[in-house]
């Protein structure tokens, strides 16, 4: 199948689909078959442009992306599971952790049995290199290598522990980079993936609205992300990776986490929601304010929508990335000592399996290494406002989708003026 990423004309200027999470019979929703075809395709064609034979892969993204497995968000630091693609044309093979190779069998029929395999390496150095799991597993993908005829063709890996590393290299592979061309392969969404963002989105919208019931003084920080945990969970989601709830005193500068701090009349407290349904993720600001606000505190709300609104408006593709970084207040028109310091408060990034894909948005990287916009690409655009009363800060993102007409927004929970919760 080829890797055809058009969208639907109808999304330039009408809604972005966020269908249930039930599988129907009387309308089509996510195509999981044709979402499996696409990424593939997209792997190999990235593969097949780029000067490797083969790509190894453990991130667990990539993973995902090439064999549209899945064990749990328990396997994410255990750089244990692998897979192997080649340009031979030969089908992926997964590696996986004990008995889930034998459930694939039954349950992946995607791909042949003699595909889903299992195998172990070090469990992030539990298992000592001497036990020789690195050998034997290097082993066997360098007979796989010469078997499908890429034997002398650099090899990409992602990411893996040290030891996997040096014995690729000890055996006599040449091995680069392919996080670059996983992350070429990933970067523009087909319409599946597209409808799994826009639905990952949906649910945070219903998020942000029990936010606004319960936020009251007395309420903590940790109350609401605890709620907030639970809804998302109910309503289908496959992991909370995180949510900052950062209000009051704690806004100046972002401290990126959450306490156990009641909130008080007057506050102003800023909100970022990052869960993944099927595997596809959201980032998702919103700032409210307990039962009143002041001008200060309306103020620099209204900078942040604006450097942000600018920022959607300039959204098409063929622009670049050094382009919207631009419209951005430097690092020190923020208080802040140098771009460094300062980053991600002025930020895009791209959303799919990853929290952060391509493009990457900011006055750090953006300026002298931009990227061009392309249709089909999905991310975030977040900006931070510091009050004038020295603590306060307004906290705003959209996730937007890349369409032939501009910027499509399919985060939906209101953000053009500052919510008040319970308003006095």
């Amino acid at each position: 199948m080829p890797s055809d990423p058009t969208l639907p004309p109808s999304w330039g200027t009408g809604a972005i689909p966020a269908p249930g999470v039930m599988a129907v019979d009387w309308e089509e929703r996510v195509n999981f078959d044709r979402l499996r075809s696409y990424r593939v395709a997209r792997a190999r064609e990235a593969l097949e442009r780029s000067e490797l034979g083969a790509l190894l892969l453990f991130d667990m993204n990539n993973i995902r992306y090439l064999t549209s497995t899945h064990i749990g968000e328990w396997g994410r630091d255990k750089a244990a599971r692998y897979a192997l693609i080649t340009r031979s044309g030969a089908e992926p093979i997964l590696w996986d952790f004990g008995s889930a190779a034998k459930n694939h069998r039954l349950h992946a029929p995607w791909f042949p049995p003699e595909s889903w395999r299992s195998g172990m390496v070090g469990l992030r150095g539990s298992v000592p290199p001497d036990a020789g799991l690195f050998t034997r597993a290097v082993d066997e993908i360098v007979s796989i290598l010469r078997e499908q005829g890429v034997g002398d063709l650099p090899v990409g890996l992602d990411i893996a522990e040290l030891p996997m590393v040096l014995e690729l290299q000890r055996q006599g592979l040449d091995v680069r980079d392919g996080q670059q061309t996983m992350l070429d392969a990933r970067e523009i969404k087909n319409r599946d993936e597209i409808v799994l963002l826009s639905t990952a989105a949906s649910m945070v919208d219903a998020a942000y609205h029990l936010i606004w019931e319960e936020m009251k003084p007395g309420i903590r920080e940790n109350d609401l992300v605890a709620d907030v945990n639970r809804l998302l969970y109910e309503l289908g989601s496959e992991h909370v990776e995180g949510i900052n709830a950062v209000g009051g005193e704690r806004g100046n500068p972002h401290p990126h986490d959450f306490s156990d701090r009641m909130f008080r009349p007057g506050d102003t407290v800023y909100f970022d929601i990052l869960h993944a349904y099927n595997g596809y993720r959201t980032c998702y600001y919103r700032t409210l304010n307990v039962g009143l606000a002041t001008s200060a505190q309306r103020d620099a709300y209204k900078k942040a929508r604006e450097w942000l609104d600018d920022a959607i408006q300039m959204v098409r593709p063929g622009v670049g990335t050094d382009q919207i970084a631009r419209l951005w207040p430097t690092a020190e028109e923020l208080g802040f000592p140098d771009e460094m310091e300062a980053f991600a408060l002025q930020f895009g990034h791209g959303l799919g399996l990853n929290l952060h894909e391509r493009p990457i948005i900011s006055r750090l990287v953006s300026l002298e290494s931009p990227m061009e916009l392309k249709e089909g690409m999905v991310f975030a655009l977040e900006t931070w406002a510091p009050s004038s009363d020295g603590f306060s800060a307004a906290r705003i993102e959209e996730e937007v989708v890349v369409t032939a007409d501009g910027a499509k927004v399919i985060t939906l929970f209101p953000a053009d003026d500052l919510v008040i919760a319970n308003e006095y």
